[in-house]
């Protein structure tokens, strides 16, 4: 008999390439025991008022504050972003616990609807259990935006983190446990990617949702398609920043730079592609130069730092691959470009001129510091080549009219557009994108309820 080979994840500091811990990964026989756990607690949770759950999403709200500086330290070890990002990542998470809790009876209350019957209403009933598949880049976040209205609903969750920051996949269970909700509710998932497919199948799971690659979010949608279960994908993007020969140059390149590298540039929704009008390109681009030279980089835990290295090896190799293929397709590295040496991931802030559509650093997404810049002539092309790739999560336009930038956005094939401010997530709007940015959304009520049975009631 051939004895099964057991998988090993390893939790390892991308600043020191020090390991921190080794973890098994889950038998079968332990994943059935997760899923048959996030099943009971759905069972219970979903038969409690609102008013019960939103109690209990407070008390994680209090939780997450009073474990923030544990948390905190425990995302910059597993992957690598500055104390005070995690800090912020932390606090972010318990303001959006409290707001879900809030607004969650209002965004699952019926609906009357006009019918032939006196009395005919919608209702939005919770699902089940949601199998939701989490990336490393914001540990936290991620998991939390989909498991507080998840939670708020009445579902429950199976969270397959992934393989490199399991301890803050576990760190959230333990912290949904102690905030009363049913144990299980959030159940981490210490696995691969091997048993993905029969969890999906298996009846008790009745959606799922993906945060990562289109190549992860195609694998994915094609197993929940065969299976004809809900699903919400979040997936790449190679977000543009657009900026007009009118906007407030300072303003754009100081936020661009924030755009481009915070988390090391490390987030879908970061600014990849630098689409600048070409009668101010020259003076944009000394100024985003000027203000990306001085970013500190180094150790993440040190005060100050504001970049820390890559999350793992391999990554670094992929966006330096990405920047050589692109200098030799023609592009010019104007700042950085190549590895830092010594111990860590690091890659320095790096920017790139004279890049065109075919190449690498504008068709692909760059999931690292370096910042793309592309001229355009006028309105007409701005927009071309905002649509170009077949991304479409968000962008930016910046200009001194903000009508302007509306009209802008209309044209533009993405599920967000932000004028004057830098693309990010608040629990209080959708997020999510078109094309291969995926489909669905999260946050808001729209993301609430996307795990909901929309229940048509008719009576007499």
């Amino acid at each position: 008999m051939v004895d099964q080979v057991v998988e090993i994840f390893r939790s390892v500091n991308p600043a020191t390439e020090e390991v921190l811990e080794e973890r098994r990964a889950m038998s079968d026989a332990e994943v059935e025991a997760a899923i048959a756990r996030a099943h009971s607690a759905f069972l219970q949770n979903s038969q409690q008022p609102i008013s019960w759950r939103s109690q209990r999403m407070l008390a994680l709200a209090e939780g997450l504050r009073r474990s923030a500086d544990q948390l905190a330290q425990l995302v910059t070890a597993e992957m690598g972003k500055p104390l005070s990002e995690a800090r912020a990542e932390v606090e972010k998470c318990a303001i959006s616990c409290q707001y879900f809790a809030h607004q969650a009876e209002l965004f699952l209350a019926d609906e009357p609807m006009p019918s032939d019957s006196p009395r005919s209403f919608v209702a939005y009933r919770p699902l089940g259990v949601v199998l939701a598949i989490m990336p490393w880049n914001f540990p936290l976040w991620q998991v939390i935006r989909f498991a507080a209205p998840a939670l708020m609903a009445g579902n429950t969750g199976l969270l397959k983190h992934a393989p490199t920051t399991f301890g803050c996949a576990l760190a959230l269970e333990k912290l949904v446990e102690e905030a009363g909700f049913p144990r299980g509710s959030l159940a981490a998932l210490v696995v691969g990617t091997d048993p993905i497919e029969r969890i999906i199948a298996d009846p008790r799971v009745r959606a799922v949702t993906l945060t990562g690659s289109d190549r992860a979010g195609s694998q994915v949608a094609q197993l929940a398609g065969r299976e004809l279960k809900k699903a919400v994908l979040e997936l790449g993007g190679s977000d543009f920043f657009m900026v007009m020969g009118d906007a407030d140059l300072d303003q754009a390149a100081q936020m661009g730079v924030r755009a481009r590298f915070q988390n090391a540039g490390q987030s879908c929704i970061a600014a990849k592609r630098f689409l600048v009008d070409r009668a101010v390109f020259p003076d944009f681009l000394e100024r985003f130069q000027a203000a990306a030279a001085a970013l500190q980089v180094g150790d993440p835990t040190a005060p100050g730092v504001q970049m820390g290295p890559l999350a793992r090896a391999d990554l670094r190799e992929r966006l330096h691959h990405q920047v050589a293929r692109s200098r030799i397709q023609g592009a010019d590295v104007l700042l950085g470009g190549e590895p830092a040496p010594g111990p860590g991931f690091f890659y320095p802030a790096t920017v790139l001129t004279g890049v065109t559509p075919e190449m690498a650093a504008f068709r692909e997404e760059t999931f690292g510091p370096v910042a793309a810049f592309t001229e355009f002539a006028d309105e007409a092309e701005a927009v071309l080549l905002a649509n170009h790739p077949n991304y479409g999560l968000g962008g930016n336009i910046w200009t001194s009219d903000p009508e302007r930038g509306v009209a802008i956005a209309s044209r533009l094939d993405t599920g967000g557009v932000f004028v004057n401010g830098m693309t990010h997530s608040d629990a209080r709007i959708p997020f999510g994108g078109v094309r291969r940015s995926g489909f669905g959304r999260e946050l808001a009520s729209f993301g609430i309820r996307e795990f909901t049975n929309v229940q048509t009631v008719w009576r007499p």
